[in-house]
């Protein structure tokens, strides 16, 4: 996996994200789920140009849904990043 855009699919926006952002400097990326902790680093430092310092992942599961029927699917499962940038950098989201 080298493309640094098959990495990061979204950055998740959330007032969890929003509050880790103005207290620990941790911004939180939806990734790929076969993605490592080494190619998300490489792929921040790249995309924005900043240091990046700390990356913890988490995997979810997806949800159950049922449509009308007693059967039912499940949503994909996704895999959830949160990466702390250096001191003293920022990434502006304009």
């Amino acid at each position: 996996m080298k493309d640094i855009f098959q990495v990061i699919e979204t950055i998740q926006l959330s007032e969890k994200a929003t509050l880790l952002t103005e207290t620990n400097n941790e911004y939180v990326f939806k990734v790929d789920r076969r993605a490592n902790k080494l190619e998300i680093k490489e792929a921040v430092e790249k995309l924005f140009g900043k240091k990046v310092a700390d990356v913890r992942t988490a995997n979810y599961r997806g949800k159950k849904k049922r449509e009308r029927r007693a059967d039912f699917g499940r949503t994909k499962n996704w895999k959830k990043a949160f990466v702390r940038l250096a001191e003293g950098e920022a990434i502006e989201f304009v």
